[in-house]
């Protein structure tokens, strides 16, 4: 095996991210290998790339927008995972989400608020850049949400998920889901399943 862990640059923001939330479990159960999971802000990463959600580039395009729900079809029966729930009030504003990540990080609770969070933004869709809203959402979830918000304003949260940011653009990446094992990026949830060959083969 490799010591080195296959990394999962995620934004709350995207279904994808979600959906690859939910196959990398088994992978992990299969292969081994433990993903370590970064937040970044995908905002940051569109403009630093002069990038744009699939919402607006799949607007208008004869056939893509239909193929890309059959790839998410097959995605879901490919990874035996449960399809999102769209959410309504998309396309929601995750800086404060992203931030509380690094909280949650720094707090030890990391794992449960990165379920917590998909959940409220893709299984029971709510709109999360609204701070009552997420602050109900994590308190139902068992989190401590006064303490993560607050925490998640602090100058060395917001500094991580600016470094964590950059470095993906400087490593490549573009949009969210990004996977990284070793200097090897994969991008979208498709690539998952070459992801898993290659921790495989180490």
């Amino acid at each position: 095996m490799s010591p080195t862990a296959p990394q999962f640059l995620f934004d709350f923001g995207s279904p994808n991210a979600f959906l690859s939330h939910e196959a990398i479990p088994a992978i992990e159960q299969r292969t081994g290998v433990k993903f370590e999971y970064v937040p970044v802000l995908l905002g940051g990463i569109f403009k630093a790339t002069n990038n744009k959600s699939p919402a607006e580039t799949l607007a208008g395009v004869k056939n893509k927008r239909e193929f890309h729900a059959i790839e998410t079809e097959r995605f879901v029966k490919r990874f035996h995972v449960k399809p999102y729930s769209w959410n309504p009030f998309f396309p929601i504003n995750t800086l404060h989400l992203m931030r509380a990540a690094i909280a949650a990080q720094f707090e030890g609770v990391f794992e449960k608020y990165i379920d917590a969070a998909f959940h409220h933004m893709w299984d029971e869709p709510k709109k999360m850049d609204d701070p009552e809203v997420a602050a109900k959402a994590f308190t139902a979830s068992g989190l401590d949400a006064a303490k993560l918000l607050a925490r998640a304003q602090d100058p060395d949260v917001k500094a991580k998920l600016i470094e964590n940011t950059q470095s993906a653009v400087e490593r490549g990446a573009f949009g969210s889901p990004t996977f990284f094992v070793g200097k090897e990026m994969f991008f979208g949830k498709e690539q998952l399943r070459e992801v898993e060959e290659m921790i495989s083969e180490k």
